[in-house]
């Protein structure tokens, strides 16, 4: 049965070699040979930090695949397994470079930096500052500055990688888990809401707009009097009456909220 299997890819391959336009005769080779292509990414990948995808170096070895059987001479009487693996390995290989966007250089230049700030710390017995790094690498404060800034771009995350898989068709990715700062808690807007409701409550109309705009809106108190049309010492006047009315009635309700 093995002995069949070998002959009939030897006559595709007789076959494609005569008539390399052929495209069902290309794919019915990388169909037999793609398992090679599994195994070196599962070998490759296995060795790759998390983050990198090995689907993608899956597609990058398919293509090398590709190239191998387009430009494989069969009158060398080299075996094309031992042929492809180093080019599907490139072609994981380039596409392993271009993910990774940060050059060799900032990367040597992050480690001599990491290196020294960790010997000058070992030496200190304390966190370095910056001149004192400096001077453990040598250079002036203004170009560790600049090898500083340049390092710093090799721990930017892709937001792509995968956080943790899921039973979903979805994994979870960093971007999913990042938190949105400029976003609202939704439970402290309740609670300022609730707040707002137990301090106005019993306040009439403008005692309370002066206490919104002022402490929600945070106008001043010449802009909360153009806005209700009263002078400013007038607000101060009504606003210093109102503090003082809700310090009474939180202080007789102080024992509800230590309960």
């Amino acid at each position: 049965m093995v002995t069949r299997v070998i002959e009939d890819i030897q006559a595709v391959w007789n076959a494609y070699k005569q008539d390399q336009s052929s495209k069902a005769l290309r794919n019915r080779l990388m169909e037999n040979y793609l398992p090679l292509v599994r195994y070196n990414a599962e070998r490759v990948w296995s060795k790759l930090p998390d983050g990198v995808d090995i689907n993608d170096l899956i597609s990058a070895g398919v293509f090398g695949l590709m190239d191998a059987i387009e430009a494989f001479d069969m009158e060398r009487g080299v075996k094309f397994e031992t042929y492809c693996v180093p080019r599907i390995r490139g072609a994981m290989l380039d596409e392993l470079r271009t993910m990774d966007w940060v050059p060799r250089l900032v990367r040597s230049k992050a480690s001599k930096l990491e290196s020294a700030r960790k010997q000058a710390e070992a030496e200190l017995g304390r966190p370095p500052a910056d001149n004192e790094v400096a001077a453990k690498m040598g250079v002036p404060l203004d170009e560790y500055e600049k090898l500083k800034s340049e390092a710093s771009a090799v721990n930017l995350v892709s937001l792509n990688k995968k956080w943790y898989e899921t039973d979903s068709y979805k994994d979870v990715r960093e971007i999913d888990i990042i938190e949105d700062t400029k976003g609202e808690d939704p439970t402290l807007s309740i609670q300022k809401r609730d707040l707002m409701k137990l301090v106005t409550k019993g306040l009439n109309r403008n005692e309370r707009l002066i206490i919104i705009l002022y402490y929600y809106e945070e106008l001043t108190m010449k802009e909360i009097g153009s806005t209700l049309g009263l002078s400013e010492s007038r607000v101060s006047q009504m606003h210093s009456s109102i503090v003082n009315r809700l310090k009474e009635q939180l202080g007789r309700r102080k024992p509800e909220f230590a309960q």
